[in-house]
């Protein structure tokens, strides 16, 4: 076995038997959600050749990002196997999407989605922004898949939005156009970070220093915000560290170690760096919200917040999303969920891969 398929071997493999669907339905459709650590690739069948078909999920595998040198390596270790050809995929990206190539954000790899038809045989391939595909898979979700931290209006309606922190803070905008939600993606998250209080005015000049342009992405993200927050609030003297996180920091990774130990309440600057972090969440999902009219609702995606839902449901957060002046009333009416599914944007890929495969055969 090669480097390179030694590389893309998947964390976690989930195998589903497939289900026989009756002869004439739909395409075989490849799902990918690309995210800076870790790829969702999965198979699906159409029940049907129109684009609001259910899809049917057979076999699903997650891989490490960081480990693989390509999205193609880990598109072959996957399909490796595969007995039945693929007739459409969509994958979805980080970073702005155009053209059919695409050079990631936060991971070096270039995507062409002609060499991936030329090498796979897929009749097309659809590239997406992330939060896009994230966007369409809130669709395919049952209200289990959702945490609510705020119920809003009972009838609300009209346009979402989705916000995502991970790797990177992913945002996209649900336009409804009265009949049904049609995703579009945007690059927010390296929009200006807006501090709110003194401390986040302290937090924002902290971060000058170092950087000529301070992203709300360099709060708002588990490989730079948590730890920039954590720093700020040491280096500043708001809160002494504690020796053994201080030594955990040396070889672990910053994100996890500090949001662990404030959920566990074992060390006062991890709990202060979370609580500063979720206030700041709070106040650009709100932020976000006022953009787009999201008065439908606004969505917290991405892997950070499934991990840290008992600190989202503290006040911080809920009290920054409200606190929009002369718009707190409205901002009341808005709800708010937590996307528990961490193959929403997985699901979201393969929908919209349907979306083209019937565009793709009217055209054709």
């Amino acid at each position: 076995m090669s480097a390179d398929r030694r590389a893309a071997t998947p964390e976690q493999d989930e195998p589903h038997p497939m289900r026989p669907l009756p002869e004439g339905d739909g395409p075989v459709i490849f799902g990918g959600d690309v995210g800076g650590t870790k790829t969702w690739l999965g198979i699906f069948r159409a029940g049907g050749s129109d684009a609001a078909a259910p899809l049917l999920l057979q076999r699903a595998a997650r891989f490490s990002s960081q480990s693989a040198s390509s999205l193609e390596h880990i598109v072959a270790e996957f399909l490796a196997d595969e007995q039945v050809p693929v007739d459409y995929a969509c994958f979805g990206l980080p970073g702005p999407v155009g053209g059919h190539r695409v050079k990631l954000v936060n991971l070096p790899w270039e995507v062409d989605s002609k060499a991936l038809c030329a090498r796979f045989g897929f009749r097309a391939t659809f590239l997406i922004n992330d939060l896009v595909a994230n966007a369409y898979g809130i669709g395919e979700l049952a209200p289990a898949d959702f945490a609510v931290l705020h119920e809003g209006s009972p009838d609300a309606s009209g346009n979402m939005a989705v916000i995502s922190p991970g790797t990177g803070l992913g945002e996209a905008g649900i336009f409804w156009d009265g009949r049904k939600h049609i995703p579009f993606a945007c690059e927010g998250g390296h929009g200006d970070f807006a501090p709110r209080t003194e401390l986040q005015i302290g937090l924002l000049q902290y971060l000058l220093e170092p950087y000529d342009h301070v992203s709300c992405e360099r709060v708002l993200s588990g490989s730079m915000g948590i730890p920039n927050i954590y720093r700020f609030l040491r280096d500043r003297g708001h809160v002494p560290e504690t020796p053994a996180i201080a030594e955990a920091l040396k070889t672990g990774d910053a994100g996890s170690i500090i949001s662990i130990a404030a959920l566990e309440v074992s060390c006062p600057l991890c709990v202060q760096t979370l609580d500063v972090f979720c206030s700041i969440l709070g106040a650009e999902a709100g932020n976000l919200a006022l953009k787009t009219m999201a008065t439908g609702g606004v969505f917290i995606g991405g892997g950070i917040a499934t991990k840290i839902l008992p600190l989202l449901q503290r006040p911080q957060l809920l009290k920054a999303l409200f606190a929009k002046g002369r718009f707190g009333d409205f901002m009341q009416k808005i709800p708010l969920r937590v996307i528990l599914n961490d193959r929403a944007a997985l699901l979201g890929a393969a929908r919209h891969a349907l979306h083209g495969a019937e565009a793709h055969r009217k055209k054709h």
